[in-house]
């Protein structure tokens, strides 16, 4: 028999949105042993939450998440608020036996983290962090090529992840849309927030990073605070590159900035390997870029592959070949990655273990930035 998991989720905007469609929509389209079902809305502004709780289906809502940590009929907690909020919560919900899920990135930093890590563990909890990108079907199909050695040995890696979005010195900080402008609310810029996606996807794909160099610019100075009134300095990173060294030998160039003027979400990588290249385009997920030296001359050059085929990582879930999917399908396939790894006792990736790696990089990089000198990652 399927087993209900109830579901509590904290936090309403655009990864609560994401994270409550893929629960709606997971059973629909995998057979799986656990059903999510959305119990609990919590989040402060209880005019917004109401609405909210109507139009995804929730059964209640609660406007103080320490009392639904309390409550016996959740199972789950789902972390979808500000960065400065994930530790105090994640501890307390693995205090309270609840399995946790939290947004990326995992901490403020790698001790904050590290905490994090060990509360789970010690608890015994089922965790998870939200790194959706890993599920994006032509990503992990990258991921089984590399993996059967296609490429031979990887020489170079790339990614870039580009917005435009805060160009604007009238555009303000802080307060419930804007807190990723807010240093103390996000702990980061573009190196917590984009890059994290970028290094987390590296590591899975490429292997470990031993050690980096980088530079940070922040081009608006000072910006008026959403909630005071006053104009602060902006202590967020708007603009971030760095050099890095995988433990495999292969090197690596990462950028992101938030002033690519017409870049909204470009989110690229790239693979360079002995025998083979690939790569990858946010604005065209589901085609994968591969280009194979073994092929005869004649016709050696860059592919198109289509990820739709019913033999691709997660495809045969959805529609004929040809037909595409979207964004909002990686977190469908994370939750069923996830409910997958409760059913066998073997936890999805990535836990908050494995996700503290990406948070030692983005640290070194930061650090680096600050430094101009090489880090090494602890």
């Amino acid at each position: 028999m399927v087993q209900e998991l109830n579901i509590g989720m904290i936090g309403y905007g655009f990864m609560g949105k994401a994270h409550s469609n893929a629960y709606s929509k997971v059973s629909h389209f995998f057979d799986l042993e656990y059903k999510p079902v959305l119990k609990a809305i919590c989040a402060r502004n209880e005019e917004k939450l109401k609405p909210f709780a109507e139009q995804w289906g929730y059964k209640s809502t609660e406007t103080d998440w320490r009392v639904l940590l309390e409550r016996d009929d959740i199972d789950a907690i789902d972390i979808c608020v500000p960065n400065n909020l994930h530790k105090e919560i994640a501890i307390a919900a693995a205090a309270a036996g609840k399995i946790v899920l939290c947004e990326k990135p995992l901490s403020m930093n790698t001790a904050e983290g590290e905490e994090m890590c060990q509360a789970v563990e010690a608890a015994g909890v089922a965790n998870m962090v939200w790194y959706n990108y890993r599920r994006v079907p032509a990503v992990s199909l990258a991921k089984q090529l590399i993996d059967e050695g296609r490429l031979g040995r990887i020489f170079h890696y790339r990614s870039l992840f580009l917005q435009d979005w805060t160009i604007s010195s009238d555009l303000p900080q802080g307060g419930e849309a804007l807190w990723r402008l807010d240093v103390e609310a996000a702990g980061s810029g573009v190196t917590g927030d984009l890059l994290a996606h970028c290094i987390d996807t590296a590591l899975w794909l490429n292997g470990g990073i031993d050690t980096v160099t980088a530079m940070t610019e922040t081009f608006v100075k000072e910006r008026t605070h959403q909630l005071t009134g006053e104009v602060q300095p902006v202590e967020i990173d708007d603009a971030c590159a760095f050099l890095a060294r995988f433990s495999n030998g292969s090197l690596a160039t990462f950028e992101s900035t938030r002033y690519a003027r017409g870049h909204k979400a470009l989110y690229t990588l790239e693979v360079n390997g002995e025998k083979a290249s690939l790569r990858w385009d946010l604005h065209d997920l589901h085609r994968l870029e591969y280009f194979d030296h073994a092929d005869d001359s004649l016709v050696r050059g860059w592919r198109s592959i289509h990820v739709t085929d019913s033999d691709m990582p997660y495809m045969d879930k959805w529609w004929v070949p040809g037909l595409q999917i979207g964004y909002e399908h990686t977190f469908v396939h994370q939750v069923a990655d996830f409910l997958d790894g409760l059913a066998s006792g073997e936890p999805a990736s990535p836990t908050f273990r494995d996700a503290l790696e990406t948070q030692k990089v983005c640290d070194a990089v930061l650090a680096s930035a600050s430094s101009g000198n090489w880090v090494d990652i602890g």
